[in-house]
């Protein structure tokens, strides 16, 4: 979901190596060190992210978001190459009631958030001086399953949709992600963004309702078609946190602006997220 609009926003910004996972297992080191070799930046945007599945298989799932990323850290340290690690609001406990910032206590709640922190702070360790952290939540996007693509299918198919109003984010585009991806890659090859951790999220906050909402009105549908519910009509094997909006202060070190709000990156690409679910149901 992320990768693609990454390959497509670099097209034309240099040499671009692009491995999805039958090019290159990450868990793979000797396969890694030569995949790094040659290049001046790697963004990690590869990962375990089936959250009820890495419940019943943590270990399986912590191989690749957590000491695969201790195995990539090592050949970009190897080799000089600038990491972007690509993390998730799921390090924290969501039980905030203001926007968390980069430097917050974590205390995952799942098998994913712990596997995921083990990437963090390999990082952080191996790389503390070229190594950068992305924490990023509610991604949706043209490629891949998300949510803003599953309700459109379901506005298709259904009057109306039930969705929680008791989990708070900040729905972000992939788009938006990889343009400040690109940003902050290329001022870290300009040595102008300091190394560390940074929220790579849209402005704003909403719930899974309010999204919803949201995406029916822009589509030119009933937003009333959209029913609030609570979280525990949903139960799931793996415990979501019910506040993921995380602050952004570090990209002013950076001299990176912050990405839009969730509003405008939700109207800017609904057109492109229609044609999508078109696509996909095209035999």
């Amino acid at each position: 979901m992320l990768g693609r609009e990454l390959v497509a926003v670099l097209d034309g910004h240099g040499a671009v190596t692009a491995a999805d996972r039958l090019a290159l297992d990450i868990t793979d080191s000797a396969a890694v060190e030569a995949a790094v070799a040659g290049h001046d930046i790697v963004v990690n945007a590869a990962g375990w992210t089936d959250v009820d599945g890495a419940e019943a298989a943590e270990a399986a799932a912590t191989a690749v978001n957590g000491h695969a990323v201790a195995g990539l850290a090592r050949a970009c340290a190897a080799t000089g190459a600038r990491l972007l690690q690509i993390s998730t609001d799921y390090v924290f406990p969501g039980t905030a009631v203001s926007p968390y910032p980069e430097d917050a206590p974590t205390d995952p709640v799942n098998a994913y958030g712990r596997g995921k922190l083990v990437g963090e702070r390999a990082v952080r360790t191996i790389l503390p001086g070229t190594g950068y952290v992305v924490r990023t939540a509610w991604l949706y996007g043209a490629h891949g399953g998300n949510f803003v693509r599953t309700m459109l299918r379901l506005a298709s198919q259904r009057e109306t949709v039930d969705v929680v109003d008791d989990q708070y984010g900040q729905p972000t585009w992939t788009r938006a992600l990889a343009r400040q991806l690109a940003a902050l890659g290329a001022a870290a090859v300009r040595e102008t963004a300091p190394a560390g951790c940074y929220h790579g999220t849209a402005t704003g906050q909403t719930s899974w309702y309010g999204l919803a909402r949201a995406m029916f009105a822009a589509a030119g549908l009933d937003p009333d078609r959209v029913r609030p519910t609570i979280t525990e009509k949903f139960p799931r094997p793996a415990r979501r946190p019910a506040y993921s909006v995380l602050g952004h202060d570090r990209w002013a070190a950076a001299g990176i602006p912050l990405q839009p709000p969730w509003q405008a990156q939700l109207t800017a690409s609904l057109d492109t997220m229609i044609d999508a679910v078109a696509r996909h149901r095209s035999p």
